[in-house]
């Protein structure tokens, strides 16, 4: 008698939140297509990298610099995409070349002021990386955006000055090829694996 009391219970307990769902929320996730029911569900897509490759201790080391340096310097590279649509659109609407002249000099100013110093603590690695992910922001090298918001002379001596330093402004981004590694970083960030 008493198992029997229990199996009742235990049957009312289990199926019971059966009963009681919300009809509202299942019709908003399904789609009757040709009379049959399919279920609507929104899955984040899932990114899988092949192993990384580390022979010994010093490729640990190099690969752990290089995501410490990407990390760093992605964050710039997305606001100067972000920035570069910005100041794009703006100077779109802009009549007259003084008036371009004199918008775009107020836009130097005021990206100087508030990332100058951090721009110049950069290492050179991060100068190299900064540069190629300005490119994979933009879809412009660093050399075509001063040419396009500053001139061909200016692009020409902020070319040279660069190549002085050892960067060059017409990097050229490769996710497929040499820029890989990179790429893979920045997709882990994206997808808050790293």
């Amino acid at each position: 008698m008493r198992n029997g009391i229990l199996c009742v219970l235990f049957t009312l307990f289990c199926f019971n939140p059966a009963f009681s769902q919300d009809t509202a929320k299942i019709v908003n996730s399904i789609q009757i297509i040709d009379g049959d029911t399919v279920a609507l569900i929104d899955v984040k897509p899932v990114i899988i990298f092949p192993p990384i490759k580390i022979e010994n201790k010093r490729s640990v080391a190099r690969y752990d610099r290089l995501v410490y340096n990407v990390k760093k310097v992605y964050p710039y590279a997305k606001l100067a995409g972000q920035k570069l649509k910005i100041y794009k659109s703006i100077l779109d609407t802009i009549p007259t070349e003084k008036a371009r002249k004199s918008f775009i000099k107020k836009a130097e100013k005021e990206l100087e002021d508030q990332f100058g110093d951090e721009i110049k603590d950069l290492s050179f690695s991060q100068g190299k990386i900064l540069i190629k992910l300005v490119y994979r922001e933009t879809g412009n090298s660093t050399f075509d955006i001063v040419k396009e918001l500053r001139g061909g002379f200016s692009a020409f001596i902020w070319q040279t000055l660069a190549r002085i330093f050892g960067y060059d402004l017409k990097t050229n981004y490769d996710p497929e090829g040499s820029d890989q590694a990179i790429e893979q970083i920045v997709l882990m960030i994206n997808a808050g694996a790293i």
